[in-house]
């Protein structure tokens, strides 16, 4: 895939980056240069190669999922500048 300075422009226009036309060619070959090197991480062949978290084996820490310190609905509350009949109170924001 190859971009040309009509697509900087417009990639430039969706980011809402201004550009000057003079830095356009410079832009689009930048692109195509990030273009050049995504297709090689492409041609490596990844088959049979697990995720890693991290340089080193281990293992993701897990806890159990289970529900605690329920049941504090006035606590939580009264930390609230308006409440009203048990939830928190906002202003509108939509007319």
């Amino acid at each position: 895939m190859s971009i040309d300075t009509d697509t900087a422009a417009r990639v430039a226009k969706l980011a809402r980056i201004k550009v000057e036309p003079e830095a356009l060619p410079a832009l689009a070959q930048e692109f195509n240069t990030i273009l050049g090197f995504i297709e090689q991480l492409n041609e490596v062949d990844v088959e049979g190669v697990e995720p890693m978290t991290s340089v080193e084996p281990m293992r993701l820490k897990r806890r159990e999922d289970v529900v605690t310190e329920g049941g504090q609905q006035d606590k939580i509350l009264a930390n609230a500048p308006d409440a009203r009949e048990g939830f928190f109170a906002v202003p509108k924001v939509v007319e």
